[in-house]
């Protein structure tokens, strides 16, 4: 009994990023050797996914109730920095990709097949679902994931509970960590998961029909990777005048690599939630910035949506100045804010940024296809680059916040 007692702490103690790392490689040699035992394997990947999104509304819904509820009234969350470090960086995102679309314009065989759900009609639609969202049912929104009206009835609820009796801010307060307890075993878990979601993917997938999407891959990788390694450490240096970069590798490495696979801004709240605490950062911030980042920090959905929107422009050999894809970045970013938090939430944001060319929406409805065909690697990315910014810019502004003397001391550490 003591020895199965060592094993599992010697489990829980070494390195998650090691103990992924080997989940990965495993993964990848079972779909090669055994691809018929690899396709079984998904189903300790979807189990993973399912816990995370299971507990991510829960999680999300405590943690800001309660840091509201508890918070101090001289306290400062430093949330207005965060959020105009979302807006700023999703912005740069969409300049980057119309950069990138113009320096290496793709054209595109469009496929036949065409995606079944009904995009968005303009961006007075996306405002509107974003209203509703906010004022849905607080029962319905936790079971349907909905973040937005989780977000709204938790700060809510948690600006009512100030004035509450300390006995009850208290018991939100434990409550809030008993759902932590359960996030950080189902986080412990991710090794297996990863496992069986990479050895799942690569035996049904595989790489061989993206092949012919290589330069459209490349363009899209190529504008994640310049936001993820150029862009997001000026503005963190920008912000707070240090070295930015092992924040920024320790954020891709421990955020970006569970994100990349598990391919859900939403379900990898939990993760980036362990990470901010890792960090040592102010729990009052993250446990509303990171919920709240996983909504609107979209910079890999600002790509996706303008890359694809201008593949469809030269394709159709349709001339684009420069005021108009200026617009286009702007309706990229806004649009991005409203992509749903899922799998492929952004792809159907396409036909909206293609109606800015005229562009029919049968024409568009492919594009989105195509979206769907490289979806292994580009929605992964693009759910790496988003979630892992989402935890770079909450440190950076609780790291400027503590140089100039308004929060607790933030912990450095070394990527």
């Amino acid at each position: 009994m003591s020895q199965s007692n060592s094993l599992i702490s010697r489990y829980v103690n070494s390195s998650l990023i090691l103990k992924i790392f080997i989940g990965i490689v495993a993964g990848g040699s079972l779909a090669a050797i055994s691809p018929e035992t690899a396709k079984m394997m998904g189903l300790l990947g979807s189990l993973f996914v399912k816990a995370l999104k299971a507990v991510a509304p829960i999680l999300v819904f405590v943690l800001v109730t309660s840091a509201i509820a508890n918070q101090k009234k001289d306290s400062n969350t430093n949330m207005r920095p965060i959020i105009n470090l979302y807006l700023i960086g999703t912005f740069c995102a969409a300049l980057v990709a119309v950069l990138m679309s113009f320096m290496f314009p793709v054209t595109l065989t469009l496929v036949t097949n065409t995606a079944s759900t009904t995009p968005p009609g303009g961006i007075g639609e996306v405002l509107n679902t974003l209203l509703f969202k906010i004022v849905q049912n607080p029962v319905e929104a936790l079971l349907s994931g909905n973040f937005i009206g989780i977000l709204a009835w938790a700060i809510g609820l948690g600006i009512v509970m100030r004035h509450a009796a300390d006995s009850t801010k208290v018991m939100l307060h434990d409550m809030s960590h008993s759902v932590s307890s359960i996030v950080r075993f189902v986080i412990q878990l991710a090794p297996f998961g990863i496992f069986g979601l990479v050895s799942s993917t690569i035996a049904n997938t595989g790489f061989g029909a993206l092949y012919g999407y290589a330069q459209l891959l490349g363009v899209l990788l190529g504008s994640m990777i310049i936001i993820a390694l150029i862009v997001n450490p000026t503005i963190v240096y920008v912000k707070t005048g240090m070295n930015p970069y092992p924040l920024v590798l320790r954020c891709l490495r421990e955020s970006g690599i569970t994100a990349f696979f598990t391919r859900s801004s939403a379900a990898n709240i939990p993760v980036n939630m362990k990470l901010c605490e890792d960090l040592n950062l102010h729990e009052d911030t993250y446990s509303v910035s990171i919920p709240l980042g996983a909504t609107i920090n979209m910079a890999g959905a600002a790509i996706t949506i303008t890359v694809m929107a201008l593949a469809a422009v030269h394709t159709l050999g349709i001339q684009v100045d420069i005021a108009t894809a200026v617009l286009l970045s702007v309706v990229a970013a806004v649009s991005a804010c409203g992509a749903s938090g899922v799998a492929g939430g952004s792809l159907l944001l396409i036909p909206l940024a293609c109606s800015l060319f005229g562009i029919s929406n049968d024409i568009a409805m492919q594009v989105v296809g195509v979206g769907f065909i490289i979806g292994v690697i580009q929605d992964s990315a693009e759910t790496g680059l988003n979630s892992s910014t989402d935890v770079l810019f909450t440190a950076a502004a609780c790291i400027a916040a503590e140089k100039n003397g308004e929060h607790a001391p933030v912990q450095q550490q070394a990527a």
